[in-house]
């Protein structure tokens, strides 16, 4: 073979390397045993690190490997690092947790790092083929970290249910992937985005075949109406795992959502904006209505992050620079808030027995007015109120939407805002003017504390230094419209 002919495997080095420390790290946990689970935690926070300062260190250029089939640019570096932090941030928060409950196995930071290697492929996608894999490899370890606790009948069902409409989901993106090869001839999204500008009237069946692969990929970020799984395995998997579910994987499918729709099918927005259009109501609607009647504070935050892909979404319909920065800000945000959040359910602890109710957290103010404070703020932001950080990520959404003269998306938006703020503010209200329901188990685990400190400071005090997380995001959205 000659040397022109050699793929090349550069720009997928963070990924080769990540499978590889995947792999290594579970020879480690099977020749060590069973008490192995903390050090394999720890080597794999380790090696995500260093995963995200070589993706750092690939560049932020546009660079093309494997014969087309694999991108990284300024959007890949961004995403993933939301994706690594996520990962990293998921194993911490479960070391102690595991521990508790007798679930400590080594076997999930091995599953975690190599979901999140599925992850990072699914962003730097090239190619239909390209997608399917990242999206399969991710799928398939999610499926057993979200019944990882065996022995309990809710995670198994979780783990059940995500299974079942998971494979349902993936026919449907790989029949649309199908139709799209079928009638395009090529599943590179170049050659696409090529057949796309120079096909004049696009045929309805390669319209059909975008939708499908638009519900598949729907299916992984949660929206309306492809949201079923969300409420039940969030509430039924491992807390330490709905908050993994919540972050990286969003992350991963949202970006692949982007890529998706802009890169080769950019010149089809009259045609799929109206399905995301109708993706993000639904999905502002049906999260801020339906999680009014929740007492179970994971159910809640299902409902939660189902609003939130509805805000996402806003962006993303908007279909221009302004609109994919958006979006990029708002997912870089939603993470510090959603880690915030899911912390402090990790400390709902009583006698060692884990608690779910919201009013659990009746009188928390007296009790822990820390924990109290750090919730209260997170609860803050997401419903959108100023100075945190979660109202200049709504407001950039709104901006965008009114410039691609989507103004209706963006009143929805608001509104929407406005009935969610009343489950937001009604833990608050719980948490400082109930009557205390009994303290919560002390000490906090020192990782924990810290992961509350920094997502604290970071939701509260955005405002202060926006420039790090708005800069970056302006860059990756301005490579993504790069040709």
């Amino acid at each position: 073979m000659s040397p022109a002919a050699i793929p090349d495997f550069l720009p997928a080095l963070p990924e080769i390397v990540l499978a590889c420390a995947a792999m290594a790290l579970l020879l480690v946990g099977v020749f060590r045993g069973e008490g192995s689970t903390r050090l394999v935690s720890w080597l794999s926070v380790l090696v995500l690190i260093l995963i995200l300062a070589l993706a750092a260190d690939v560049g932020l250029d546009r660079r093309i490997g494997f014969y087309g089939m694999f991108v990284t640019d300024a959007f890949a570096l961004f995403m993933k690092a939301l994706v690594l932090v996520g990962s990293a941030v998921s194993i911490v928060m479960a070391m102690r947790y595991n521990e508790e409950h007798q679930i400590a196995r080594f076997e999930f930071p091995v599953l975690v790092l190599l979901a999140t290697t599925g992850m990072m492929v699914m962003v730097s996608a090239n190619d239909l083929i390209t997608l399917y894999l990242g999206l399969e490899l991710q799928s398939l370890a999610l499926y057993v970290v979200a019944s990882f606790d065996r022995d309990s009948v809710r995670s198994s069902e979780a783990g059940l249910k995500y299974f079942v409409l998971g494979a349902l989901s993936s026919g449907m993106l790989l029949y649309g992937a199908s139709m799209i090869y079928g009638f395009a001839g090529t599943t590179s999204f170049a050659a696409l985005a090529k057949v796309m500008t120079g096909a004049g009237t696009p045929s309805a069946e390669l319209i059909i075949g975008v939708v499908f692969v638009t519900v598949g990929i729907a299916f992984k970020v949660s929206a309306v109406p492809f949201h079923m799984w969300v409420p039940d395995v969030y509430e039924g998997a491992p807390t330490p795992v709905t908050a993994f579910f919540a972050v990286a994987p969003k992350m991963a499918a949202i970006a692949l959502f982007m890529r998706f729709l802009i890169e080769p099918f950019g010149a089809l927005l009259a045609q799929w904006q109206q399905v995301i259009v109708f993706l993000s109501v639904a999905s502002m609607v049906l999260g801020s209505v339906a999680a009014i009647a929740q007492s179970n504070i994971k159910r809640l935050m299902a409902y939660s992050s189902i609003g939130h892909i509805g805000y996402a979404l806003i962006g993303l319909a908007s279909a221009s620079p302004s609109g994919i920065r958006g979006v990029l800000v708002y997912m870089a945000i939603y993470l510090f808030m959603n880690v915030g959040t899911f912390a402090v359910i990790l400390c709902m602890r009583q006698q060692g027995k884990m608690l779910e109710g919201i009013s659990d957290l009746s009188g928390l103010s007296r009790t822990q007015p820390g924990l109290a404070l750090a919730l209260a703020i997170f609860m803050f932001a997401m419903a959108g109120i100023p100075p945190t950080a979660g109202f200049f990520s709504k407001l950039y959404i709104f901006l965008a939407a009114i410039d691609a003269k989507l103004t209706g998306l963006a009143i929805i938006g608001v509104v929407t805002s406005v009935v969610g703020a009343f489950y937001y503010l009604r833990i608050v209200k719980v948490m400082y003017f109930d009557e205390p329901a009994g303290a919560f188990d002390h000490p906090i685990s020192p990782e924990l504390k810290a992961v509350l400190v920094v997502t604290a400071i970071v939701t509260m005090f955005f405002f202060l230094l926006p420039d790090p997380i708005v800069g970056s995001a302006e860059a990756a959205a301005a490579s993504l419209f790069a040709k």
